[in-house]
């Protein structure tokens, strides 16, 4: 090269240069991820029931397994009969719970879907009182045809709610098999669960062998990662559900001695409901709240006894339950979970993603740390 000779780029150019070559492969990897999202999105919704079987009975098998380990080493058998053990508690527990709970809340849940129509006039009649301007700047677009097209759309959806959180039923239903399918699917459950439950294995033992294009190192790291997310998801499940349980009892006793009508059934929903985070909590205070207020004989002392019933089980979560149930198992901030929830709950199309929103978030965190560490931090050394 002469030495008189000029470079093709100046030093400013090949900045922008190498930052729009830098944005593009973001862009790039952007869309491959969106597409992988919405391929993945799709799969689950067009074979959710068979998806949704195994995952559950996957779940279970993850959170059961050290209850069968305890048998076979209590009571001296072979894995077969302690699983088949645990099948039989399971059953006396649920035959139980038919016996005692179970009518008392079904019944309360029909007296509430019937009482429905009651509180919704008792809420308009409280706010032509209370508000009758409102109402009367109101009125004239109700009145409207496309308004009250788009109420009438809305209540409909409002009425096929547990259609919309149970997406195995609408998959089964837009089929051939129908109910009979979701039938099926719920009851192949235990047929799963009963297989998975016989293998005392690690299930990540076998993975390494199954990745011999990998170099060593980096097979290291994808099983490290697949122990990760299963321990994350174990924990999660195991932690959660019994949280779930224990708020739903103290909120159910508490609503019920505080005069709410409906509690017993508003409080155990509200409670397991939080196997979603804060999913519960919304739709619990979101329909106590009003209820205590109009209900006969409630009123703004109901509303503050609920409230403080409230605060008082989510002190006893966030500063009892969660730290000895579940530790930190998760480290993810509040603000965090609740946008984990609502994306992967879109990325997943729907309440399958809810419920494992936490998991995967907490699953990205750690792989991403694992990489910072690893890999970027050796980058920048050299």
């Amino acid at each position: 090269m002469p030495a008189d000779s000029t470079p093709l780029l100046t030093p400013a150019q090949r900045k922008l240069v190498g930052f729009a070559l830098g944005f593009a492969a973001i862009c790039s990897i952007g869309g491959l991820v969106y597409l992988l999202l919405a391929g993945v999105a799709r799969f689950i919704g067009y074979f959710s029931g068979v998806i949704w079987p195994l995952a559950v009975a996957g779940i279970v098998a993850l959170v059961m397994r050290p209850v069968v380990s305890v048998f076979e080493r209590r009571f001296k058998v072979q894995r077969p009969v302690a699983v088949i053990l645990l099948y039989l508690v399971i059953v006396l527990f649920m035959a139980a719970l038919l016996l005692t709970f179970v009518p008392a809340v079904v019944t309360q849940l029909l007296e509430f879907i019937a009482y429905l129509p009651v509180l919704w006039q008792k809420t308009t009649a409280w706010a032509e009182l209370h508000f009758p301007e409102w109402l009367a700047a109101i009125r004239p677009y109700l009145d409207n045809a496309t308004v009250r097209a788009a109420l009438d759309g809305l209540s409909l959806q409002a009425q096929n709610l547990l259609g919309q959180l149970a997406p195995t039923l609408l998959s089964a239903g837009a089929g051939i098999f129908g109910l009979f399918g979701f039938v099926a699917s719920l009851a192949v459950i235990p047929v799963y669960l009963f297989f998975f439950l016989l293998s005392d294995d690690d299930p990540t033992k076998a993975l390494p062998a199954h990745l011999p294009f990998l170099q060593a190192e980096h097979r290291a790291d994808v099983v490290f990662l697949v122990r990760e997310f299963l321990g994350i998801l174990v924990a999660f499940f195991r932690g959660q559900l019994l949280i779930g349980l224990i708020m739903g009892v103290l909120l159910a006793t508490g609503f019920s001695i505080g005069g709410l009508k409906f509690g017993l059934a508003i409080g155990l929903l509200t409670g397991l409901l939080n196997i979603v985070p804060y999913l519960g909590s919304i739709l619990g205070l979101s329909i106590a709240l009003p209820l205590a207020f109009l209900q006969p004989g409630g009123g703004l002392h109901l509303v503050g006894v609920c409230v403080a019933v409230f605060a008082a089980v989510q002190t006893i979560e966030g500063w009892l339950l969660t730290p000895r149930i579940m530790g930190r198992q998760t480290g993810l901030h509040p603000v965090a979970i609740i946008v984990a929830v609502f994306f992967w709950g879109k990325a997943l199309g729907g309440i399958l993603g809810m419920m494992l929103a936490v998991p995967l978030t907490a699953f990205f965190v750690t792989a991403w740390r694992l990489a910072r560490k690893k890999y970027f931090a050796t980058a920048e050394a050299r």
